[in-house]
């Protein structure tokens, strides 16, 4: 496969992610296109960059646990079902260590997120995003949820020059 062809393929992963992350801010949701479109361009980017049977096995199985740990986070109410489905494919996509990076990465993103979010919900800064555009002042209402597919983007470009990817891009 031609270089530049294996590198637009593993750009569609921060592509994706950022569209996840821009929508969720937007409007606390990350359509399932975004979801099935990493997933489907996977094995095409897998193959591009020499990914052996057993590493695609390996992502694969990464991505089923990322799925149960997603949905078992969703089931506690921890994380959106966006959420969820936008974590497991990522895991997809960077496999196994690179996964470490990646939920590490987007641990500390989220927690910064939340320290954002609790600052804008302040009392003393709530009243001054109210007047700013509807998707900032959402942010800043108590009653909305955290938009963590900012975190899981976050992550997902951390991780990826810890994954087999990076050498397509030659990180």
């Amino acid at each position: 496969m031609p270089p530049v062809i294996a590198a637009a393929l593993v750009l569609l992963l921060p592509a994706l992610v950022l569209t996840a992350a821009a929508s969720d801010v937007a409007t606390f949701r990350i359509p399932n296109w975004i979801s099935l479109a990493l997933i489907v361009a996977f094995p095409l980017a897998a193959l591009s960059a020499g990914l052996s049977l057993p590493a695609l096995g390996a992502h694969l199985a990464v991505g089923v646990v990322a799925l149960a740990v997603g949905m078992a986070m969703f089931a506690l109410r921890w994380m959106g079902g966006g959420d969820a489905k936008l974590f497991a494919a990522v895991a997809l996509w960077v496999g196994w260590p690179a996964t470490l990076t990646f939920v590490g990465a987007a641990a500390l993103a989220g927690g910064a997120l939340a320290i954002l979010l609790l600052t804008l919900r302040s009392a003393a800064v709530r009243p001054l995003v109210l007047t700013g555009p509807r998707w900032v002042s959402r942010l800043a209402d108590p009653a909305e949820a955290i938009p963590y597919g900012v975190a899981i983007a976050a992550g997902a470009l951390a991780a990826l020059p810890a994954s087999p990817f990076a050498r397509v891009l030659g990180l």
